[in-house]
This record gives C-alpha cells, structure tokens and sequence, in this order.
C-alpha cells in the first residue's frame, strides 16, 4: 500500500491532517513530519512494536537511543527526576527550538512519566540512564505531538548514514512505503539537524553541533544580573558584591567561581564617569563584611548592558525610568532592589547613613536571590 501524503499548506486540510497523522500514532504506525530543523519520523514509545518498525526502517539498532518529542517544554518535567539547573535555563531561553538535551536520570522507573508503565515502556523512552528530549519550534509538529496523546519517540526520516531529508518529497524518496503517512509542511527552515546537549548540573557537554552553536549555546547558559544606581561609586557597587556573596554562598562556591556556575553580575551607573573608584565610605561598611571594593571601578549604563540583562535591578523608580528611555521594554526586566521602596543615595552623608544603605540593599537582594536562582 503507498504511502499517503498530506499536504499541510491548505487551511482546509491542515486539523484533518493533524489529527489523522496522531490517530496514526495512537495506532502504532509510523508518521513523518516536519520540524523546523530537518523531517523526522514518528512512533508511539508505548507500542512496541511500533518502536521495533521505527528502528527497523532506519537500520538502527537498540544500542543507539532515539529522542523523546514534546509538544510542550513543561512535559519535559515527566521524563527527569530533577532538571539540572543549566536545563532549565536552555529549556526557557531555547524551546521550541532546535536544540535536543540528554539528561541523566538516576532512576528511569521513579519519573512521572513511567508511572504505571511496563519495564519495555522505560527501556524504549530511556537510554543507558538517560533520556533524550526535544520540543521543537514547528506548528504542525507541536499540534501532532499535543494531539497524540502518547508518548512519541522519533528520528531523523532517513536511513542510518543517509544526510537527513529537509522537504516531503526527500522522505518519499529515503523511506519509499515504509511509512503510513508523510506530512507535507514544505522546506525546512533551517534545512540542517538540531545541536544536541548533554547537561548536567554545572557543566555542559556539546554532543553535536547543528542549528545552533557552541558560542550561542554558552552565551544562553549565563544570567547577566544588571544593578543600576546613578554614580556607580556607592549603591550599586555594594550591591553587586553583596549578591555575589549571598549567590556564593547558596550555591556552595567562592565568589570567583560564580561565573563558572552560570552568573554575571555587573554594576553601572545613569550618570557615571568611566574609571572612579568607589566612595571611601562604601569601602569602609563594607570591610564591616569581610568584603573589599577597593578595586572597583565605574562603569557607565549602555545600552548593550541593558539588552544583555535578564534582570535589572535598580534603587529608584528614576532608574527605572531611565532604564526603559535607553531600550524600550526593559522595564519588564526591571525590579526595585528595596521591593516597594527607593533606596536613596548615601553620597555625602556619614558612615551611619552608608551603613544604612547597605543594610537596606542587602535585605532587598536576600529576597532576589531565589528569584535569580530560579
């Protein structure tokens, strides 16, 4: 019997398709379909059979895993038993996209997802303690997946050391009728594989460079933390080395390793000078700490700066506002380090009113800080 062929560029055709490539799952069949990185086919990780025919009609063997496709990045939550941290961070920045993760999982039978399951069930979806997951940035495969109501294991629609197809009638071509159904989205967009990632809690390992790259994948597992103050001599320059200490702390490392687990903090100013030391005031409460600004150096607020910020954090509401008249939006990413309250300007005022100030801004960061490791 030949394989059928949708089409999924006419609105009248689109939901029938849809919901006929899903029902095709639910099955036990096979359905290619389209990504925005290359076509892909399709099983039902909870027929095995199916899973059988799916490697049988790549030429893969079981030693060599397949990937897990979700139609949404929440699921990804059913498949681990905790999502390291630098996970989560590409989950949210990167999906729907062409980015695959493989997550250790300690005990495949203990996930959500494998509750209820036979041990074939964990042993197709899970890989030597691990599992392979990616949600990609397609409509049509983001409705079929959301449709099946199943879990769907799937790969590239070609045979093992073929190069992937990137359109339907390359499918036709590699997989003949040894598919039930070929959804046809036209060209891929990207027309090359997704970049797979091992992750692990502080680390990365690059499986396979695809769509997107090394730098842009490690550019995406930093949080640049922005503290913004008017002269960058005083408030922010002790905020900045104070949620350095309290990040340090949580995450059980010394200040200089806070870049290495994944967080760039900065201080600047609205109306700073490039190159001025910090107030011999500020230097003084914060030796109170144990913490030494001695070395500290203004920096202007620029634009790059704002744009590179997942979260700012300002003293007043006029830093706010001045935030959001350089790049229009920012003030989205922008939070009060005193909650609801300005944390005025020391400068000129005594060491009482320094350490004040500081005891203001590290009671406000004690409450970002969870915030930020979120």
């Amino acid at each position: 019997m030949a394989t059928v062929v949708l089409s999924l560029t006419s609105d009248e055709s689109y939901w029938t398709s849809i919901r006929r490539a899903s029902q095709i799952l639910r099955e036990g069949g096979l359905v290619a379909f389209p990504t925005e990185t290359v076509y892909g086919v399709a099983a039902s990780a909870e027929i095995g059979t199916a899973v059988v025919r799916l490697r049988s009609v790549k030429g893969r063997g079981e030693q060599v895993p397949l990937t897990v496709h979700i139609g949404r990045r929440s699921e990804a939550a059913l498949f681990v038993n905790a999502l390291p941290m630098f996970g989560k961070r590409l989950i949210e920045r990167l999906w729907p996209g062409p980015l695959t993760l493989i997550v250790g999982v300690s005990d495949p039978g203990k996930t959500a997802i494998a509750q209820g399951k036979d041990e074939g069930f964990v042993n197709r979806v899970f890989y030597d303690g691990t599992v392979g997951i990616r949600c990609p940035d397609c409509a049509p495969a983001l409705e079929m997946l959301g449709q099946a109501s199943c879990v769907v294991v799937a790969s590239s629609a070609n045979r093992t050391g073929q190069p992937p197809p990137t359109t339907a009638n390359e499918v036709a071509r590699n997989l003949g009728d040894e598919v039930d159904l070929i959804l046809d989205g036209g060209p891929a967009r990207y027309a090359q594989p997704s970049t797979i990632v091992r992750v692990h809690e502080n680390r990365i390992n690059l499986v396979r460079l695809g769509v997107l790259d090394e730098r842009t994948i490690r550019r995406l597992l930093v949080t640049h933390v922005l503290l913004v103050c008017t002269g960058n001599t005083c408030r922010s320059p002790m905020a900045e080395r104070l949620l350095k200490s309290m990040l340090a702390e949580r995450l059980g490392c010394s200040v200089a390793d806070i870049e290495d687990r994944g967080y760039h903090i900065r201080s600047a100013g609205t109306a700073a000078s490039d190159g001025a030391p910090a107030t011999p005031e500020a230097i003084e409460v914060m030796r109170e700490r144990n913490i030494d600004i001695s070395s500290h150096r203004s920096a202007s607020l620029t634009q790059e700066a704002i744009r590179q910020a997942q979260m700012i954090l300002v003293m007043t509401e006029s830093h706010l506002e001045r935030v959001g008249s350089l790049v229009r939006g920012a003030e989205e990413r922008c939070r009060l380090v005193g909650g609801e309250i300005n944390i005025e300007d020391p400068i000129g005022g005594s060491t009482d009113v320094y350490r004040n100030c500081r005891d203001q801004i590290a009671l406000g960061l004690e409450a970002r800080v969870a915030e930020i490791l979120a």
